[in-house]
């Protein structure tokens, strides 16, 4: 019997992570790269993508731009591939929340979360599914939400497009699984992250947040890194089009 830890070893594997800068991005760069595999982190901070390549050594490099940017989308995609190779796992965890309530929705703030949250995890990873056909292995993993399912008070844009991530993954899976690419989406409760910092500066609704869930508490950084793992590694090679919900039961209740 072989050993199951081997079906988690990233080695020689090269992974491609979106919003690296920072938060469960630069989390899920930390827990690939303890895994073996070459991380290259894409943010458009060039400071803090460098403080990254400092923490991940030889298995880090970065490229800093703007993901939303279709444009240079193609120049991207080369760059990304330049370090070590075209990447076999792309994780999606670029995302933005303008917390613009319906009735003051802009259309600057619309277009701008449609583009980020949703259409650069399908234009991203289209641009490296032919090397991942060509390799018949590859893993792809976009970021879902608690608002995925439920209604946020000034998530309107934010919920649309985390409600399209759930079926964009499934269509993905449809479209590139026969090949060995899996497609799935990672759920997030309340991680300590810049994206919800406006929650976690208010220590009530933290409390409540953490009261809403099963386990009683919300996210710390390292409960990611199981499910993020399983999810980009062999251990997950009969999974896809799935949403796996990392929130300590919030969705549950």
């Amino acid at each position: 019997m072989n050993d199951p830890r081997d079906l988690f070893d990233l080695s020689g594997r090269v992974a491609c992570i979106t919003g690296a800068s920072s938060g469960l991005g630069r989390q899920a760069a930390r827990a690939l790269a303890a895994a073996g595999a070459n991380v290259v982190g894409v943010a458009r901070r060039q400071s803090a993508l460098d403080s990254l390549c400092d923490e991940l050594g030889a298995k880090g490099a970065a490229v800093a731009a703007d993901v939303a940017d279709r444009d240079k989308l193609d120049a991207m995609a080369a760059a990304i591939s330049e370090p070590f190779g075209p990447p076999d796992i792309v994780i999606h965890a670029a995302g933005v929340n303008t917390r613009e309530p319906a009735d003051d929705v802009t259309d600057k703030g619309w277009d701008q979360t449609l583009a980020l949250n949703l259409s650069t995890p399908f234009f991203l990873s289209r641009a490296f599914v032919p090397a991942m056909k060509a390799k018949g292995w590859g893993r792809i993993v976009n970021f879902a939400s608690l608002q995925t399912t439920r209604a946020f008070p000034g998530g309107i844009a934010y919920g649309a497009t985390k409600g399209g991530v759930a079926q964009l993954t499934r269509a993905m899976a449809e479209a590139w699984s026969r090949y060995g690419i899996t497609a799935n989406a990672i759920g997030p409760g309340f991680f300590p992250t810049e994206l919800t910092q406006a929650v976690f500066d208010d220590p009530d609704r933290a409390a409540r947040n953490a009261a809403q869930t099963c386990i009683g508490r919300n996210g710390e950084m390292s409960d990611m890194d199981g499910p993020i793992l399983f999810l980009c590694s062999d251990a997950s090679s009969y999974v896809t089009g799935q949403v796996l919900m990392v929130d300590g039961g919030f969705t549950a209740k």
